[in-house]
């Protein structure tokens, strides 16, 4: 069968399940809809949390980057880990004692303060509103390569999906559902890697099998082979790193505490009985985590030797289908610049920024030269072959000959990967609507039932809002949602941490952190990416620091500024210290 005709028959079976899954735990309360009555298992909730953090971006981002930056993308897998630890000791127990159902309303109630709250949402809603846009863009990659759907279609029949299941069943149902998505999305990623080493090294296990000698008979170490491609091509060693020190760190450290303050990941936390039940799912989470995070760079080697040996200096007559099939995507172009007939790899641009696809109806929209914008038409040696870093994971199987299944079931992983972030985070993005707006701020006394349709609205009009991303790109998807953590690290980390460990820390001092952090990281992540990208280059950012890392130096602004303005107003109330030693401290 074909690899179209796979792909639907596991999407189809996966979506079903989902479809169930929402139908059979479809929300009738508010308490479920939000932290699904605070009765989930410490096991189920540590797959669910694996499957909310393991986003498009951990899928199929990640090792992408890592693929093309080699030593460099290593800021991925240790900033997205390291955070992960750092939340689970510093925050996600606490947070479960004081027993609220999202981030807003700890922000509302620690700094006893309604414009802190309202800091706290319109915090929250733009960085979910940013990571959202990641997870739909991998959709509209799944759908417009392997079903031969148009990518406007495709982002439709995703918001369906998470639209039955966010928006009936809430937190109850995304839980069941996410927990079913990990399942998918593990297989899917594990099953590749093992035939994919197997077939190179000889060792059908990744984490070894990257570290392991080829079995081409060349006695070469894998890493040594694709460092030996890299230098004869042009390209800087693979296990050399190109980035400066202070940008890794930056990065690096945005990425961690970034994790630490991304409100859909902590509101997970809520929805175990006891405060050591989110102890026992954070121990679980990390290891069902640590399975794909561990894989990845494995992936990474695998995928980047298979393209270099398989298309460099290769006549573009003899190249296998899945070449071809990606090129109408648009995601991989090849533009034959000297005539030759040869497919030429080297360092540089084959193309001026991405080929850019008509959203309405998929069709390329053609350039000066052929399909896409040349940079030097008539120079021989610049690149020819444009990548883009999203495919390679969806890719790795069609490169490595594996069967179609395979190719299959991964689409199937990566749909699930993006969904179930997606789903988390409508979830965040409703309750902070419903909840933290509507119900503690503009009608107190609103019923229950009238609060759970008000939830149930807002998560319809922000599946309508992610489509639209979805369907009009940002960018790579890691790049996306890094900045999404780097704006979680300027503006919701600071007084998170402040908030459970400096009892005097005032209401004015975290307000004015939040708003500063946010807003500078907001002004220099649009300055570079929006405003002026051709700026965005190491000479024009400050002290060295990419857009990336830049929500590390907004969470340092953040930390002086609420720590200076709390020093000038009066220290909390009583009632509110005595309130922060109590989540601090074991209950007698």
């Amino acid at each position: 069968m074909s690899v179209q005709l796979w792909t639907y028959i596991f999407v189809g079976i996966t979506f079903s399940l989902y479809i169930g899954i929402a139908i059979w735990s479809k929300a009738s309360s508010t308490s479920e809809f939000y932290v699904a009555k605070g009765t989930v298992n410490p096991l189920t909730n540590g797959m669910a949390t694996a499957a909310d953090w393991m986003s498009a971006a951990s899928f199929l981002s990640m090792a992408g980057l890592i693929s093309f930056m080699g030593y460099d993308g290593a800021v991925y897998l240790m900033g997205w880990t390291g955070g992960y630890v750092l939340l689970a000791l510093t925050l996600a127990p606490y947070l479960r004692k004081f027993g609220k159902f999202t981030v807003p309303d700890f922000i509302g109630d620690r700094y006893y303060s309604q414009i802190a709250r309202t800091v706290a949402v319109i915090c929250a809603l733009i960085v979910s509103f940013t990571y959202v846009a990641g997870q739909m863009r991998g959709v509209g990659l799944v759908f417009s390569k392997f079903l031969e759907v148009d990518i406007f279609w495709g982002v439709i029949i995703g918001m369906a999906i998470v639209f039955m299941y966010a928006v009936l069943g809430g937190m109850k149902g995304i839980t069941y559902t996410q927990v079913a998505q990990y399942c998918v999305l593990i297989f899917a990623f594990m099953v590749p890697a093992f035939f994919i080493s197997a077939q190179l090294t000889g060792n059908p296990i990744p984490q070894l099998g990257f570290g392991s000698k080829l079995v081409d008979g060349s006695d070469m170490y894998l890493l040594d082979k694709l460092d030996q491609l890299h230098t004869e091509l042009g390209f800087a060693a693979y296990t050399s790193g190109t980035k400066s020190m202070q940008d890794i760190f930056f990065i690096t450290v945005a990425l961690m505490v970034g994790t630490a303050g991304l409100p859909h990941v902590i509101v997970r936390f809520f929805t175990v009985p006891k405060v050591k039940d989110a102890r026992i799912s954070v121990g679980y989470a990390l290891i069902f985590i640590a399975i794909l995070y561990t894989t990845a760079p494995a992936i990474a080697v695998f995928s980047r030797t298979n393209l270099i040996t398989t298309v460099n200096e290769q006549p573009y007559d003899q190249m296998p289908e899945w070449f071809t099939t990606w090129e109408e995507t648009a995601l991989l172009n090849w533009v034959d610049k000297n005539g030759d007939g040869r497919i030429t790899y080297a360092p540089g641009q084959a193309i001026v920024g991405s080929p850019e696809i008509n959203r309405t109806n998929g069709e390329i929209v053609r350039g000066e030269y052929g399909e896409v914008t040349l940079l030097n038409p008539l120079t021989s040696t610049e690149n020819e072959l444009y990548v883009d870093r999203d495919i390679m994971v969806l890719a790795n199987p069609e490169i490595a000959g594996l069967p179609n299944w395979v190719a299959a079931l991964v689409a199937a992983g990566g749909l699930a990967a993006a969904l179930s972030t997606a789903a988390g985070l409508l979830l965040v993005i409703s309750t902070s609507v419903s909840h933290d707006l509507i119900k503690k701020q503009f009608n107190p006394d609103i019923s229950d039932k009238k609060e759970l349709l008000f939830a149930r609205i807002a998560a319809g009009f922000a599946v309508l809002v992610a489509g639209y991303f979805g369907i009009n790109p940002p960018g790579f998807v890691a790049e996306v949602v890094a900045i999404a953590f780097g704006l979680a690290a300027a503006s919701f980390f600071p007084a998170i941490i402040l908030g459970i460990f400096y009892k005097k820390m005032n209401r004015e001092g975290a307000i004015a952190g939040m708003i500063v952090g946010l807003l500078f990281t907001l002004a220099y992540i649009g300055f570079f990416k929006l405003l002026y990208p051709e700026y965005n280059t190491p000479e024009y950012w400050w002290f060295g620091i990419s857009p990336e890392g830049v929500g590390t130096f907004g969470m340092l602004i953040n930390l002086i500024v609420s720590l200076a303005v709390g020093m000038i107003f009066p220290d909390p109330p009583e009632e509110v210290q005595e309130m922060v030693e109590s989540i601090r401290y074991p209950r007698a």
